[in-house]
């Protein structure tokens, strides 16, 4: 990672970090169906952001970003399972933490042309 202060990779790393904590506590409650499915989500938002780092043209890092901001969308469904079915532990910063990039992704590709 750069020195460089940068807000959505800072945000979206940190929220990988948290994704993989919580995952391994709904593993310990042997939801495992719904820890995959966050985890994935969770931390590829990261992984496409850092990716879109690094991106060939404006319209690949757009791409990129878009794609970051569908898997936020996904997880941000995920959460909300978590917040209303019943058994499952739910951390209301995790859903504050989507809402928060969900977004700054939405204003990035909206200023990205």
């Amino acid at each position: 990672m750069s020195d460089k202060p940068n807000l959505i990779v800072d945000l979206t790393f940190n929220f990988s970090l948290k994704i993989i904590e919580f995952t391994e506590e709904l593993e310990e409650r042997r939801k495992f169906n719904m820890a995959n499915q966050l985890f994935r989500s969770g931390t590829s938002i990261g992984a496409n952001v850092s990716e879109a780092q690094g991106a060939e043209s404006r319209g690949d890092f757009r791409h990129k970003c878009k794609i970051a901001y569908k898997e936020a969308e996904e997880t941000r469904y995920w959460l909300k399972l978590c917040q209303f079915a019943k058994n499952y532990p739910f951390i209301q910063e995790l859903l504050d933490d989507i809402d928060s990039i969900v977004k700054v992704l939405g204003k990035i590709i909206s200023s990205t042309h």
